[in-house]
């Protein structure tokens, strides 16, 4: 019987060494990359059936990357593998097409029940966060990112590019843009946001999860 292909993105290599233990038994593991850039390419040539992902990686983060690959390949199902317990990741997780939530320490008991469960088509929260997520939805705050849903999806690579302390040539080279088009973007998130300072984009954007820190 043919094994699901499941495509691993986690920056943190002796982490995701660790999870390709885990996950060779059951499925057929076809790559692992360290950053969002590196992951969009990765769905796009290897088509996987499922991806686990972290939330924080370097370049794109893990929401905004999935966001991009549901827009081009909806099938491709998504389980989030985290640090972080703040159920508002979690809901951000579920808005950008996720299919499953699993904290990293409960990975060994929960991390192959989600990917099951997204093959499935079911979805999969961590009991951790369950009852706080329901909660969560039932009273949704629209303010949560409410600000990031003015930014488009360049503007917000952009943001994370800069908050990781790259300067606009580098990012220009990063997104195939010129350096100027990089400062107009950098120059309409922060009207949009409000923010007068790099210093205060930057912790925007840690704030926001959008870069780690």
């Amino acid at each position: 019987m043919k094994r699901p292909r499941v495509l691993l993105a986690d920056d943190h290599r002796i982490v995701a060494e660790g999870l390709r233990s885990l996950l060779e038994p059951k499925f057929d593991l076809v790559g692992i990359v360290e950053d969002g850039r590196a992951l969009l390419a990765a769905a796009e040539e290897l088509l996987p059936d499922v991806i686990v992902a972290d939330i924080s990686m370097p370049l794109l983060n893990g929401i905004e990357a999935v966001r991009q690959i549901k827009r081009t390949n909806e099938n491709i199902k998504i389980v989030f593998l985290t640090m972080h317990p703040d159920v508002t990741y979690a809901a951000s997780a579920f808005e950008a097409g996720a299919s499953g939530y699993v904290l990293k320490h409960s990975a060994p008991s929960e991390l192959t029940t989600a990917i099951q469960s997204a093959l499935q088509g079911r979805t999969y929260v961590t009991p951790l966060l369950a009852g706080e997520l329901m909660q969560f939805y039932k009273e949704r705050p629209e303010l949560r990112n409410a600000e990031l849903g003015k930014l488009t999806p360049r503007q917000r690579e952009v943001l994370q590019l800069v908050a990781e302390g790259h300067s606009a040539k580098e990012i220009a080279t990063i997104l195939n843009i010129s350096a100027r088009t990089v400062e107009f973007h950098k120059y309409r998130v922060m009207d949009a946001l409000g923010i007068t300072s790099g210093a205060e984009l930057v912790k925007y954007a840690i704030r926001h999860g959008i870069a780690a820190q």
